[in-house]
């Protein structure tokens, strides 16, 4: 029997070992080019704009500024990288599949200088991108504060804010979506258009796919808990990291601070198809990654790296899931999907920015 039964109409007995067709995996997500800086002196930045380190948050007016001082106080220091949670999850993937067009990306960005480079990079990648392009406002950018092994990110969306559900009307974006198996986004996408991750996700659970998301954020679990729910029951996959599972329980009045339990809380919540339980995956940082599934969670010891190779731990959990996602699509066992996950995570963080380096030796 396969490991998930809604991958069964390519993953079946003696087809596990092959090659994901193309476009096993459709993402959705906001497009961004990161604008990185790692120093130590930033520090001043977060004091000066009021950020804290390791936090993710949207730009608000009194944010505008920091993305030309970036640039402007570190000229020999500035790195410009492809970002975007789901984009980052997805190049992952593409990555570690080593097959060009395995998966396709749908996101809005202008087409201006910034967009031009995603899109060449990524296509570059091999991922299969499918852009809806707005000139309403420039490609988004997100500023990642970089002190040591520690970052805050600040994103402008711009034109990631302008992609509408009318981009999966067109055949050609429907048809991807049909084709695909395995679905992805982060949980950004639920502040620029719900309506498009909820009718992916309902066409998932009515053909017997599977939907994946990640919380990616405390202030969603908050601020998008509408959206957030009504997405939410036809999730089979769920990711998060500590401080979002324990805002969800914060928010959710789960009563407990134990992370097994706000886990298995979080996997017991109402599902659309109550025949396929959910699976909540929970990482911890060097901590054991938590994986909630029956009334039962598992614990994954991860692999201490030396402090003094850690270079920047921006993406590690987008790597983490794309690691995850990989073995997925493949019908691999949760111990490989996690044990895939940690290679990447590790992988990242020895890198400046989410950049993969060469071809994986995941094996």
């Amino acid at each position: 029997m396969c490991p998930w039964r809604n991958l069964r109409s390519w993953l079946c007995i003696g087809h596990s070992e092959r090659q994901p067709p193309k476009g096993v995996l459709l993402a959705y997500g906001n497009p961004l080019l990161d604008i990185s800086v790692n120093d130590d002196s930033c520090v001043s930045l977060l004091e000066k704009y009021e950020l804290e380190a390791n936090n993710q948050i949207l730009a608000e007016e009194k944010h505008l500024p920091l993305y030309d001082e970036l640039v402007a106080t570190y000229p020999g220091k500035v790195e410009y990288i492809l970002g975007g949670a789901t984009l980052n999850t997805t190049r992952a993937v593409q990555w570690l599949l080593q097959r060009r067009k395995s998966t396709t990306y749908f996101g809005c960005i202008s087409k201006d200088k910034n967009g031009d480079l995603i899109e060449r990079k990524c296509k570059e990648a091999g991922v299969n991108v499918q852009f809806q392009y707005t000139d309403k406002e420039p490609t988004g950018t997100c500023a990642a504060v970089c002190t040591g092994s520690d970052r805050s990110l600040v994103t402008k969306l711009a034109a990631a804010s302008h992609f509408t559900e009318e981009h999966l009307d067109a055949p050609t974006s429907w048809g991807l979506v049909e084709k695909a198996r395995v679905y992805y986004s982060a949980g950004f996408p639920l502040t620029v258009s719900p309506a498009s991750m909820l009718r992916m996700a309902r066409h998932s659970k009515e053909e017997g796919k599977t939907y994946c998301m990640n919380l990616s954020a405390p202030f969603l679990c908050s601020i998008f808990k509408e959206p957030m729910m009504q997405l939410l029951p036809y999730v089979d996959f769920l990711f998060c990291n500590e401080s979002e599972a324990d805002e969800f329980a914060r928010v959710h009045e789960f009563g407990t601070t134990d992370r097994k339990e706000i886990a298995l809380k979080m996997a017991a919540l109402p599902k659309e198809d109550s025949s396929r339980p959910r699976t909540v995956v929970v990482t911890q940082g060097p901590d054991p990654v938590l994986v909630a599934k029956d009334g039962k969670v598992t614990e994954y010891p991860v692999e201490q790296l030396p402090k003094e190779k850690i270079v920047d731990t921006n993406g590690a959990g987008d790597g983490f899931v794309g690691g995850f996602l990989s073995q997925l699509v493949q019908g691999k066992s949760l111990e490989e999907c996690v044990r895939c996950g940690m290679y990447v995570g590790n992988v990242i963080v020895q890198q400046a920015g989410f950049t993969l380096p060469g071809s994986p030796s995941f094996a």
